[in-house]
């Protein structure tokens, strides 16, 4: 865990300021230049409507991405061996990759929702600031961070090329999080879309996270951290499970 906390926080320019950067872009020209041209959401700027959205982008992308690259660094440059020969459990292996790529998406969430913070406060139309239940936030975050840190982990055994682990953050993950209602409520889609969008977990993350920061909700919170939870635990134990088969550790 230290090594590889060491591994990206040595290396800001090329960890963290890219996507806080980036998301500062998005506060920009959705949450300030559009943003000023939509109607707000309830009580809500549409900045801050959107914020909760990005912070969940930040902490998906960044958690499965830091375990992706780290598992298949080690072993495109065989490293990784030396791993399985420490006098560590896979399981402890496990949740070393695991919570230390949660830390860096849960460090990157909270640039995040600071200059989300920023911006908000920059924004004269903003009539509420704060955090309406801080533990949902906390909770959700959490989970979201583990569990995607562990997908990552399965996602940096099954990767042949850097190719591939473009193509699963760039073409799968920060899509699915885009058509999450980041940037719109559930309720102004027509049917079928407004059911269809259910199949999409990101949906309840973004949902849940916008609870815990707005205190408005489209799907049950309590019901979302749950399921997620589990999700987050399965993946863990798979995690777990494929270290000790070997998979994508041995030729």
């Amino acid at each position: 865990m230290r090594r590889e906390i060491l591994r990206y926080v040595r290396m800001p320019q090329s960890t963290f300021l890219p996507p806080l950067v980036t998301n500062a872009l998005f506060f920009v020209v959705f949450g300030v230049i559009i943003g000023g041209r939509i109607d707000s959401y309830g009580q809500f700027s549409y900045i801050l409507f959107i914020l909760p959205g990005l912070v969940v982008l930040g902490v998906v992308s960044q958690g499965f991405q830091n375990a992706s690259f780290t598992i298949f660094h080690g072993r495109w440059e065989d490293y990784i061996e030396e791993i399985q020969t420490a006098p560590l459990s896979y399981g402890e292996m496990v949740v070393a990759y695991v919570l230390t790529s949660a830390l860096r998406g849960i460090i990157v969430g909270t640039f995040i929702g600071i200059i989300g913070a920023v911006f908000t406060l920059l924004d004269p139309e903003t009539a509420v600031v704060g955090v309406a239940h801080p533990l949902y936030v906390v909770a959700f975050v959490l989970v979201i961070s583990v569990l995607f840190s562990a997908l990552g982990v399965v996602g940096g055994l099954w990767a042949t090329t850097f190719d591939d682990l473009a193509v699963m953050n760039q073409f799968i993950i920060q899509p699915l999080v885009f058509v999450g209602a980041v940037f719109y409520p559930l309720s102004i889609l027509a049917q079928p879309w407004q059911t269809v969008s259910l199949i999409n977990p990101m949906v309840y993350m973004v949902d849940g996270v916008r609870y815990g920061f707005l205190g408005i909700s489209e799907i049950g919170p309590d019901l979302s951290l749950a399921v997620l939870t589990v999700a987050a635990v399965v993946a863990v134990a798979v995690d777990a499970w494929l270290f000790r088969h070997g998979y994508g550790l041995t030729e």
